[in-house]
């Protein structure tokens, strides 16, 4: 096959199928519907997170085809493959949620390896649940090809403005009392209405907007809904961009700097968004080569205030804000207050500031989204916290409504199951500082989010009376007072292992401090008498993870470069 004109946009693919002795190659794609001249085109592949497994995804394979559509037409040849995906919402509060984090890797490991093995040249991911999106993110990051990132898109809220937290805290409203079975089974059966992400500013819809926030989604693909015609055409255009992108040889590694890094820690801030985007964005960071770090998020969240009444702290959910705007709105309000950089490079081949010239304000009245200066919280929610509790740092997510201090007395438990129960009994009472640990990276293995517990306790009313702080994480839709992240994490020695039952416990979130208010020769006596637990898994994946994983304070992630 000769060369054409298009072959500097063909620099993966041409390998693969140019030349006599690609012949074999060639028959293969023949079969399943490449002609002649799909062999003179860039290839771009689709990364479709297609599944059955959840409403998050179940709509992406037609999505997928409307992107290779886009690419097709644009003179591209589209190649739409699969990657896994998950459901916290379901697996949350059992042994299967130690799988989520881990499918974030399998997701970028997944993508890199089906993109790299293929040839091709650009790529288009559509993500529609919380790991896909840093999922699809660090896979097009370490392929470093032209590729543009969509979004799935919100669900549409339940009846009496529901959605999956408030199913989680019905089962506690149950065990107070509060809701019979006939009850919680309404709740459930009308909280889903159909395809989309969970509804809140929860994980999915912060990671979707950080990501557009970062340059690496088109302009609006953050704040759709999942089923609407605003969608079909976000993926259309996604498919056309690639082959722009492809022209102008733009890669990720363009796009997602240091300072569209800052851009999308921000944009969380602004919009009252999930603890995991912490630990999302500096893996991202990680693996494009940017030293994101946990204070980064403290010296940004000095000067950006919490502006969207969102859910799970606040009223609104995605759809509302949709309704509205989007977040293209609050963005141009960022930018004109200089908290954003305008000249970063984004995937429609311009800068952030030429994206949002032609934007218009929200409409007068609404009250989703507050101005600058009658914020929600003049300050970011997102507290790094450290003390001798957490040395290497802690995540904390204080709204402000829960107060800024809690000093309580430590109720230890070995697991989240083992807190959930004693939650619901009514064990737990006022005054408890909940310490559930061996739920790290290494040590649960997996970091499993606690949105059961903390959805129990808000269902039971003592979300105002009760802390919980862990080395496991939270679920965008988890609110109190709650604090994750702690490093370093249980199994690994790090000082929440030494914590007893009726210590006293002090976490300050003005000063940013989480202490263990015990004398430092008692908690040497209890190291050395500490022994580490053995593994929970020996084999699979789980067991493969820990062996590889690092801390939360980076991101943990399993592909750190080697530094000896």
């Amino acid at each position: 096959m000769s060369d054409t004109p298009q072959d500097s946009r063909r620099r993966y693919s041409a390998p693969v199928v140019d030349g006599v002795n690609k012949s074999a190659g060639r028959a293969m794609l023949r079969a399943v519907g490449f002609t002649d001249d799909d062999f003179r085109k860039p290839q771009v592949g689709i990364a479709s997170t297609w599944s059955q497994v959840t409403p998050c995804n179940s709509h992406i394979d037609e999505l997928a085809e409307v992107a290779c559509q886009g690419a097709d037409q644009a003179g591209g040849k589209g190649v739409i493959f699969n990657t896994i995906t998950i459901s916290d919402g379901i697996a949350n509060g059992t042994e299967g949620m130690k799988y989520s984090l881990v499918s974030r890797e399998v997701i970028a490991d997944s993508i890199e390896t089906v993109a790299a093995c293929e040839g091709f040249d650009g790529l288009v991911a559509i993500g529609g649940c919380d790991k896909n999106m840093p999922g699809c993110l660090m896979g097009m990051a370490r392929l470093n090809r032209p590729s543009v990132f969509v979004y799935g898109g919100t669900i549409l809220p339940g009846d009496g403005h529901t959605d999956i937290v408030s199913v989680f805290e019905a089962v506690g409203a149950h065990a107070k009392g509060e809701l019979s079975l006939i009850e919680v089974k309404q709740i459930e059966e009308t909280a889903i209405p159909g395809p989309g992400a969970c509804g809140g500013m929860y994980t999915a819809n912060t990671m979707a907007s950080a990501i557009e926030a970062l340059g690496m989604s088109l302009p609006g693909s953050s704040a759709q809904n999942a089923v609407s015609n605003d969608k079909r055409a976000d993926c259309a255009a996604a498919g056309a961009a690639v082959l722009e992108l492809l022209a102008q040889d733009i890669k990720p590694s363009d796009i997602m700097t240091r300072a569209a890094f800052e851009n999308a820690i921000t944009l969380v801030i602004a919009l009252g968004g999930s603890t995991n985007a912490v630990l999302h964005l500096i893996a991202m960071a990680n693996t494009v080569g940017v030293a994101l770090t946990l204070e980064d998020f403290t010296r940004l969240g000095k000067g950006v205030p919490v502006l969207a009444d969102l859910r799970p702290s606040g009223h609104y959910m995605m759809s509302e804000l949709v309704a509205i705007g989007g977040i293209q709105p609050l963005m141009k309000t960022l930018l004109e207050a200089g908290l954003l950089h305008g000249e970063c490079l984004t995937v429609t081949g311009q800068t952030l500031a030429d994206n949002l010239a032609g934007v218009a304000p929200y409409a007068a009245g609404q009250d989703i989204i507050r101005p600058l200066d009658n914020p929600i919280k003049p300050e970011s929610h997102l507290r790094i916290l450290y003390g001798n509790l957490a040395p290497e740092g802690a995540v904390a997510k204080i709204t402000g409504k829960e107060g800024t201090r809690f000093a309580g007395t430590a109720r230890v438990f070995g697991s989240e199951e083992e807190a959930q129960a004693r939650i619901l009994d009514g064990t737990v009472v006022a005054g408890d500082v909940l310490v559930i640990r061996y739920e790290g990276p290494r040590g649960g293995p997996g970091m499993r989010e606690m949105l059961s517990p903390t959805s129990a306790i808000m269902g039971r009313g003592l979300g105002n009376d009760v802390a919980l702080i862990t080395d496991g994480r939270f679920s965008g839709g988890s609110h109190g007072f709650v604090v994750g992240h702690i490093t370093p994490e249980a199994f690994d020695g790090g000082p929440l292992a030494l914590v007893q039952d009726g210590d006293p416990i002090v976490i300050d979130a003005v000063a940013d401090r989480i202490e263990l208010q015990v004398d430092d020769q008692e908690l040497e006596r209890r190291r050395r008498a500490w022994q580490q637990p053995p593994p929970r898994y020996r084999r699979g994946v789980l067991a493969k993870y820990a062996r590889t994983v690092s801390s939360a304070s980076t991101g943990a992630v399993t592909d750190l470069p080697d530094t000896d």
